[in-house]
């Protein structure tokens, strides 16, 4: 991916065929079980593999990631039926996958939710619009909370919609900071008629299964970010190591010495904080949750700031798009926001902390 990052972000291109080889190793269903054409791999081996594939390329990886969980979801809450009809051609990415919670009006306040779904027989009629969809428009698979009942999360499904449904449709796509290799759209539901059979669950059980999604999404974000900030930090030395100011190289000046010093000691810290989460969701513990917050909000924090200093490191040159400096920077703003904002990663830790 890394001598395409370039070109895929300039060109805004969506890499499908480069994904297809990635899910030819195993990437395109990490954690999903084995018998529907999943590694069957743990929330740990995600973590690194993201990580890895994410100094390559951070756009491509994080939507990679995003395809990942809504395959889970797929795996883990549907039904036998529904698990051998979605997720053997999602595994090998034949077909791409869209997650769809957020919505104009719900953000952060996610249970405030207004895609309704009304039940005609055996199928629901979809009328609403979900915003910022990575993937939205050019993948096959949307997996949708949508409101089948009364205000709040208790009232809100889990849908499987496919492209070419008659009433689903999609919005211009969107001119982004970063995370080009990925179209962005909204993706608008005007009486689309959707089989019962295509829910994931049971009536109701869709804020719970989207808030289990989003833990492993939210380790798997924070890993993509260890990644941009691990390149980062090695474009940084490249170049402390080449150029020259006052006779010297700049690797000479302590105080540039220093600085590397402390983004190497706080990427390490991130990475250890993320996989601590990763071992958590996987065993199942209590506290997963709440570490998962924790790690998506320090590691996406803190490796932001080591790609801006590794920018600061590049001088003019960081700013110029032929360096990849710059790209690691804007692709990797965005994780503070997406998979819950670092806001609310905050609100998530203190509810923990005072409600015992």
């Amino acid at each position: 991916m890394a001598p395409n990052m370039a070109e895929w972000d300039e060109k805004e291109i969506f890499p499908v065929e480069t994904m297809r080889k990635a899910a030819q190793l195993g990437f395109g269903g990490i954690y999903v079980k084995p018998d529907v054409g999943g590694s069957g791999l743990s929330r740990l081996d995600t973590s690194i593999i993201f990580e890895a594939l994410s100094t390559g390329c951070t756009s491509t990886t994080a939507y990679m990631s995003i395809h990942n969980m809504c395959v889970w979801m797929i795996d883990t809450f549907g039904n036998e039926e529904q698990r051998r009809r979605f997720c053997p051609s999602l595994c090998s990415m034949e077909k791409f996958a869209s997650y769809c919670l957020t919505e104009p009006g719900s953000g952060s306040d996610a249970a405030s939710l207004l895609t309704s779904a009304q039940r005609k027989g055996d199928t629901y009629v979809l009328n609403g619009s979900k915003a910022f969809i990575s993937g939205g428009g050019d993948t096959d698979v949307y997996v949708v909370m949508c409101r089948t009942g009364g205000p709040g999360p208790k009232g809100i499904s889990c849908l499987v919609l496919e492209k070419g449904m008659p009433g689903l449709s999609f919005g211009k796509k969107e001119k982004k900071v970063g995370w080009n290799s990925q179209p962005t759209r909204a993706v608008i539901f005007e009486d689309c008629v959707v089989p019962v059979g295509n829910r994931l669950g049971a009536e109701g059980q869709g804020f719970n299964i989207a808030m289990q999604g989003l833990n492993g999404g939210r380790i798997n974000i924070a890993s993509c970010s260890l990644g941009a900030a691990h390149a980062s930090v090695v474009l940084a030395q490249e170049h402390l190591s080449v150029r020259k100011q006052f006779g010297e190289p700049l690797a000479n000046n302590q105080y540039l010495q220093f600085r590397l010093a402390e983004m190497a000691t706080r990427l390490v810290a991130a990475r250890l904080m993320v996989r601590n989460a990763a071992r958590a969701l996987q065993d199942g513990r209590e506290d997963a949750a709440v570490l998962c917050s924790m790690a998506k909000l320090f590691a996406t924090d803190e490796c932001f700031g080591i790609c801006n200093q590794a920018l600061q490191m590049h001088g003019g040159y960081g700013y110029l798009k032929d360096y990849a400096v710059q790209q690691f920077v804007r692709d990797i703003r965005v994780h503070q926001i997406l998979e819950g904002t670092n806001e609310v990663m905050r609100m998530i830790v203190a509810r923990s902390l005072l409600q015992g």
